[in-house]
């Protein structure tokens, strides 16, 4: 996604700290190293589980992920007309005084950060997992929508309301649509896709790919050629990795 430029935001939560097979910087080179088996649900990394029904409307469901890959549309992708501004980002849809870049930062916190006045939030720690990087400044932190926006834009939210656009940019309810991790990876990142960009730490590989295709099935959204073969290379390498995943309303 493109770099969270907003100012430095979900209950505490286990690290993003992928468990499934490793990634290199140049996708298709670091497809044959992921080996390990992890399940993703909303692509957050638990226990192993074997794949069942897919999903239908609203229901959750389960897949390998080289299936997962094979139920995306492939499709012609357009940025005609995208402007950031589409998206409403950061709203604080529960009124607490959090808004969503601080809702994940609470949520994805490895220290559960002290939280003072308009959720000002201090003494925390996180683990950045596209590059391994421990970091313990909210500031040198970005909250990445795994699909970046304008990719999101290319792949359908183009025909979206201005409501489901918010929805999609402040997506709470799926573990890894939104992760905070370091500026570095992240503004490299810009709006790129797997076949143009991956995360530079081994371990993010197949966790990575996995977040990608669970939020591009949660939301409905097209894949063009070129990323659908990088996807597929990724996940040869991905042993027993399964997605779960449940459609946004």
């Amino acid at each position: 996604m493109e770099p969270d430029i907003t100012p430095p935001g979900r209950e505490p939560y286990v690290p993003h700290a992928p468990p499934g097979g490793p990634r290199l910087p140049l996708l298709l080179l670091s497809a044959a190293a992921c080996t390990l088996a992890t399940t993703h649900e909303d692509a957050k990394p638990s226990a192993s589980a074997e794949p069942s029904a897919t999903s239908s409307e609203g229901k959750k469901g389960t897949l390998h992920l080289t299936d997962a890959i094979g139920r995306l549309t492939v499709a012609r992708e357009s940025r005609i007309g995208y402007e950031r501004d589409k998206f409403r980002l950061w709203t604080d849809a529960d009124h607490d005084g959090c808004d969503t870049r601080k809702e994940v930062l609470l949520a994805e916190a490895v220290k559960k950060p002290r939280q003072g006045k308009s959720c000002r939030l201090t003494g925390d720690t996180w683990r950045s997992y596209y590059d391994d990087r421990t970091v313990t400044d909210a500031r040198k932190l970005d909250i990445d929508h795994v699909v970046p926006l304008a990719e999101a834009w290319d792949s359908g939210a183009s025909k979206w309301t201005a409501q489901r656009r918010e929805q999609y940019a402040n997506d709470l309810d799926a573990d890894r649509s939104l992760v905070a991790v370091s500026l570095g990876p992240n503004r490299t990142k810009g709006d790129k896709d797997p076949a143009e960009w991956m995360p530079p730490a081994k371990d993010a590989t197949c966790a990575y790919v996995t977040d990608w295709v669970t939020t591009k099935l949660r939301w409905k959204l097209i894949v063009d050629s070129a990323e659908a073969r990088a996807l597929r290379t990724i996940a040869a390498g991905c042993l027993d990795v399964t997605v779960t995943f449940t459609p946004a309303p």
